[in-house]
């Protein structure tokens, strides 16, 4: 049979008195009605009030999809962000894609859906069925999965993120180093393109099959650190996964998320930190992933000359909203915690900062001073950096930023906005010209 909601058996809460008024028309200790559902949730108080002021930074820990058992039931956990929905309901391997099967419930006014299903497990796919008014419905991958199918699949995938690390003593020591104070020298790398294996079809190697011969290669060319071009999930391969709509995914091109520890791992064993390139600036308008994600913009915003970039055609993220800041955060210390990595190279900090940035004339809309600053990018920027720096001591932030714009990476208290680095792109795009040009020529540069 069928439920209206997702059934659950109710997680452990501590017991409280209750006065019960008198006279007692029936026993105070009658057994609870099995017909009327537990109601399950992760979320307590402090987690919305963090979640809608912008601040919190592990909702990886609370949405998403969460393989448990509770009570001797074996399932997954499910929440998702949907505040415009009329409905949520779960789909997937478990219950056929049936959009019926399992409805969630919302959890009070956070605008999270939520739910248990007894029997979905590690590997299953899943989406999100959204019900709204403008469109009827549609079904949505989750913005916090931790692993999707292979494009162009595009389904979700249950997963368990359990690993045994071996770089223990590489964090202890990480969180005593002084970046600024010691030679750094970053080996860049798309894993898609940097090696191939010619006698069969030309394939990229799997993150396991990386990690052994790019470890050997940085330790050989005297690399500090390994920056990987963006891991997240993302549909168009030609992005170069600069389109990403997996921000908590590591793309299954390569493997599992496993397998994409262990390649971080053998690197910390080998003496090499970690860099990932990271994009909180913009998504794709593929409709399975963000875009109009509930039937409305959520994510991006509203307004074409804030939420939409015409040079990259792809949807901005309003960080005027504090539930997408809380999103991103999140999304930054996922990486840094859950798999270890070193540092992020933020990028597109240019087009973050400013309103107009390779826009036309009416392609944007100044700020409330008339200004082309904005002001709400730069809060997140200061909020991301004390965030990591705080809970991630060792870790870098840098900056990929082509502009003026002064104390890119000074400290916070000092006006700046945080970074430990500035990727200067300047620099690097001379440095690529000048070796292009034969030996004869490099003088007249």
């Amino acid at each position: 049979m069928m439920n209206e909601y997702l059934s659950m058996p109710e997680l452990p809460v501590e017991k409280r008195a209750v006065s019960v008024p008198r006279p007692l028309l029936f026993p105070v200790n009658r057994p609870r009605s099995r017909k009327t559902p537990p109601r399950p949730t992760r979320l307590n108080r402090c987690d919305t009030r963090l979640f809608q002021a912008g601040l919190h930074g592990h909702l990886y820990e609370k949405l998403g999809a969460h393989p448990m058992t509770v009570h001797g039931m074996a399932g997954t956990y499910f929440a998702v962000w949907a505040p415009n929905a009329q409905r949520v309901s779960i789909v997937g391997d478990f219950n056929r894609w049936d959009r019926e099967a399992n409805r969630m419930r919302p959890c009070e006014s956070s605008g999270v859906w939520e739910g248990f299903v007894p029997g979905a497990h590690t590997g299953d796919r899943y989406k999100y069925y959204m019900g709204g008014q403008n469109n009827g419905g549609h079904d949505k991958s989750d913005p916090l999965a931790r692993s999707s199918q292979e494009p162009p699949d595009t389904a979700s995938v249950v997963w368990d993120l359990e690993y045994v690390w071996g770089d223990e003593q590489w964090l202890h020591e990480r969180a005593q180093k002084r970046w600024r104070d010691a030679p750094v020298s970053i080996y860049e790398v798309h894993l898609g393109s940097w090696m191939r294996v010619p006698e069969e079809r030309n394939r990229w190697l799997t993150y396991r099959e990386s990690a052994v011969r790019l470890a050997e290669y940085a330790q050989r060319m005297g690399f500090t650190h390994v920056e990987l071009l963006p891991i997240t999930e993302h549909p168009f391969y030609g992005s170069w996964g600069y389109q990403p709509t997996g921000f908590f995914a590591p793309t299954r091109r390569y493997g599992t998320p496993q397998d994409f520890m262990y390649l971080v791992d053998l690197l910390h064993q080998r003496g090499i930190a970690v860099i990932l390139d990271w994009v909180p600036y913009h998504f794709p308008k593929d409709h399975h992933a963000l875009s109009m994600f509930d039937g409305t913009d959520l994510y991006n915003h509203p307004d074409p000359r804030r939420g939409y970039h015409p040079e990259w055609k792809s949807a901005v993220f309003d960080y005027g909203r504090p539930e997408v800041r809380s999103f991103l955060l999140s999304s930054a210390q996922f990486w840094l915690n859950q798999y270890h990595v070193d540092g992020l190279r933020v990028d597109a900090v240019s087009y973050m900062m400013y309103l107009d940035y390779y826009r036309k004339g009416g392609e944007w809309l100044p700020n409330r001073s008339g200004g082309q600053e904005n002001v709400d990018a730069l809060r997140f920027l200061r909020e991301l950096n004390e965030n990591i720096h705080h809970d991630s001591p060792g870790a870098l932030t840098i900056a990929e930023e082509a502009t003026a714009w002064p104390k890119i990476s000074r400290p916070i208290r000092e006006g700046g906005l945080g970074f430990d680095f500035k990727w200067d792109m300047g620099w690097m795009h001379d440095t690529l010209q000048y070796f292009a040009k034969l030996f004869h020529q490099r003088c007249h540069l």
